[in-house]
């Protein structure tokens, strides 16, 4: 397998294995209790019950995770509260996707249960995954890696703003 340099992966690696489940609960409780560390988290936005923050392993540059701030592993243990505003998030995000990187479409879902793909299946968490037309290649199929085509950073910096922008015109 061949390798692509991804700089922002290594300061999580060294801390812990990727594939650690209980690393990643706790990150997701770490980053939901510090509000002083939201850019270097990537949290774009916190709300009451959830809070939103890019992925660090994206599927796509842009993909953004909602995470309640309680940490539950099923979508029944949240409160209704939980729920809806883990609902509304969906449409926040794919505004502000929409506004600062103008996809042409959405994957949005969630992986509940280890058998279902969860990485994390301690603390539930909704995927929201912009796409472009013509974004698969054959780079994931033939050589086991994925090409994300901007720095966390810069997609951080221009969701950040859409955040904002959305924010002032409410």
């Amino acid at each position: 397998m061949k390798r692509m340099w991804s700089p922002w992966r290594s300061q999580h690696i060294e801390r812990v294995g990727a594939d650690d489940e209980e690393y990643g609960a706790d990150l997701f409780r770490s980053i939901g209790s510090d509000r002083s560390k939201d850019e270097e988290n990537l949290v774009i936005w916190r709300g009451s019950h959830v809070f939103v923050v890019l992925n660090l392993y994206p599927y796509n540059n842009g993909h953004l995770l909602i995470v309640p701030y309680r940490p539950v592993a099923n979508f029944c243990d949240l409160t209704v509260d939980e729920q809806v505003e883990l609902a509304t998030s969906i449409d926040r995000c794919m505004r502000w996707l929409d506004t600062a990187l103008r996809p042409d479409g959405y994957n949005v879902g969630m992986n509940i249960g280890k058998a279902a793909g969860a990485g994390i299946p301690g603390h539930i968490h909704t995927h929201v995954i912009p796409r472009w037309a013509g974004d698969t290649n054959f780079m994931p199929l033939v050589a086991d890696i994925r090409v994300v085509p901007e720095s966390m950073a810069d997609t951080f910096r221009k969701l950040k703003r859409a955040v904002i922008q959305s924010d002032s015109n409410s």
